[in-house]
């Protein structure tokens, strides 16, 4: 390292070098280092990943449902607990201007006997075939149009085991009325433990407590170049007893209920800020070791006459170097657990702003640590060289 120093002070690009050399010097302490900031970012990545998924399930059939707006009971918090409306209000909805189509959703618990005699809660869907909105999406066996037919159900892939299906054309039972199994979706993911079954609304009478004269949602597409604001506001002044929202806004509300008004996303953020906090500690304890075990040197350094700048500049240096590799490979490592967890398992989101956000965290995670051993370093008497 002595040698290095003259022709690091005439040349700063040759602190990065030193600042690898210092890091690479303990091979060990390096690994701790890694180890540390991967943790941190696969942890944080993982459990975000799975609260914006959460989130993702909890309104996907609000979503998808290809609609502008939904009339609603009042004082309704999410979209799978719902109570039941006049049927009356879906034909209001029609005559109002700006409407192009309104339909009828029906979003009912009820219980699937399975093959071997074991009951499952389902949340039975129903929805009206002829005007598409609120239907099952991602269709990959069998044809949307089946389920025209009376007792006709689609399930998802991933919850065959859990409803005893093994195939097209089963037969099961859903309150104690014959259903039959015309076609499977995937990635259609229930936030609840009750998987959603989706059929027509004239089934789902038969499946559920609803009443012919009654439905959950009304479900309403506006015509081109009509205005959502005009439109939901002429609705709520000509409906009475309901809530009208956008689609977006009924989203954000179902989410916002899930995730924080029962404590799930809650749970998850602070596993996420845990994982940050360990992570955290890790790396400034070996970064700390790291730049003591290196005080005669950098002593070395101010009895030449490196300004506090360089040396301040080849400590976070180290720290960056750090953050860059445990960056990628936690990166490597978060992509790999997504594949893993694949369609069975806990939705888990990566988008590109999280990643981008998670590598600012980290570096900022580092440099901090960093930050704590520099005050070590600036202590040290230059004279201590000489004794």
């Amino acid at each position: 390292m002595i040698g290095l120093v003259a022709p690091a002070m005439r040349f700063p690009a040759i602190s990065s070098l030193l600042a690898l050399r210092n890091l690479v010097h303990d091979r060990v302490r390096l690994a701790v280092t890694l180890i540390g900031v991967v943790f941190a970012v696969v942890l944080i990545n993982v459990e975000v990943g799975i609260f914006l998924g959460f989130a993702k399930t909890t309104s996907s059939l609000v979503d998808h449902s290809g609609a502008d707006l939904w009339i609603m009971p009042i004082a309704t918090r999410d979209v799978d607990q719902v109570g039941p409306i006049s049927e009356r209000k879906f034909y209001q909805a029609l005559a109002v201007p700006g409407v192009r189509n309104a339909a009828r959703l029906n979003v009912e618990f009820a219980d699937l006997k399975r093959p071997d005699g074991g009951v499952q809660s389902v949340l039975v869907v129903g929805f009206d075939p002829e005007r598409g909105l609120g239907g099952p999406w991602n269709v990959v066996e069998g044809d949307i149009r089946s389920l025209r037919f009376t007792n006709t159900v689609m399930i998802d892939d991933a919850y065959r085991e859990k409803l005893g299906v093994t195939h097209l054309g089963q037969i099961v039972e859903i309150g104690q009325r014959r259903a039959q199994v015309v076609g499977f979706t995937r990635g259609i993911r229930s936030f609840t433990q009750s998987p959603y079954v989706f059929t027509s609304t004239r089934s789902a009478l038969d499946y559920s407590r609803i009443r012919a004269d009654q439905t959950k949602y009304v479900l309403v597409s506006l015509l081109p170049g009509a205005d959502p604001d005009t439109v939901k506001a002429t609705l709520a002044r000509d409906i009475s007893d309901v809530d009208v929202k956008t689609s977006a806004e009924f989203s954000r509300m179902t989410q916002i209920y899930w995730m924080f008004s029962t404590g799930a996303g809650t749970a998850l953020l602070l596993a996420a800020l845990m994982g940050l906090a360990v992570g955290a500690v890790v790396v400034s304890q070996t970064l700390y070791a790291t730049t003591v075990d290196h005080l005669a040197e950098f002593g070395t350094l101010r009895a030449m006459g490196a300004s506090r700048y360089y040396i301040y500049r080849v400590i976070v240096r180290q720290a960056l170097l750090s953050a860059v590799c445990g960056y990628a490979l936690g990166l490597l490592i978060t992509l790999a657990v997504i594949r893993l967890a694949g369609d069975a398992g806990p939705m888990i989101l990566l988008p590109p702003w999280l990643a981008i956000a998670m590598f600012g965290v980290t570096v900022v995670m580092c440099v901090g640590a960093a930050i704590i051993s520099i005050r070590k370093v600036m202590l040290i008497d230059p004279s201590m060289v000489f004794k």
